[in-house]
């Protein structure tokens, strides 16, 4: 079985598409792409951001800076060659990040809270693993 996407419901779509293709660089699929639905992709597997209905989004804060859902069972790792590069990139785009791990991985925030990692490609199948700890603290 193959992991072929991943999905986040969001309340700025708009927002949201600016940051996964701006900020983080992933390429927005627009023959995939149509009102209230983003595509990119995101190396072997599609990210794909889909806009919460008015109704629902109308009860939902976001606040500035966002707060931290760190609470939510999923968190994205995108592989990068360079991790410390990576994320001074990133904070030079305005995306708040979090101190560097001993194994090569760092986490952020994207602007509805979503916490996401950056993790140094594995040199081999038995090193590090991305991902790991609980939350955004661990």
């Amino acid at each position: 079985m193959d992991l072929g996407g991943a999905v986040i419901f969001v309340k700025d779509l708009k927002r949201m598409m600016a940051f996964y293709g701006g900020a983080l660089g992933l390429s927005l699929l627009d023959d995939r792409s149509s009102e209230g639905w983003a595509e990119f992709t995101a190396g072997g597997a599609s990210l794909l951001l889909h806009a919460i209905p008015q109704g629902l989004a109308a009860g939902m804060t976001i606040t500035n800076p966002p707060r931290t859902r760190e609470e939510s069972a999923t968190k994205l790792v995108f592989r990068v060659r360079d991790v410390e590069a990576e994320r001074a990139r990133l904070v030079s785009h305005g995306v708040r990040m979090l101190e560097l791990r001993a194994w090569g991985a760092c986490d952020g925030v994207d602007p509805e809270g979503n916490v996401f990692q950056i993790a140094r490609v594995p040199s081999s199948p038995r090193g590090p693993k991305p991902g790991g700890g609980s939350g955004v603290g661990a």
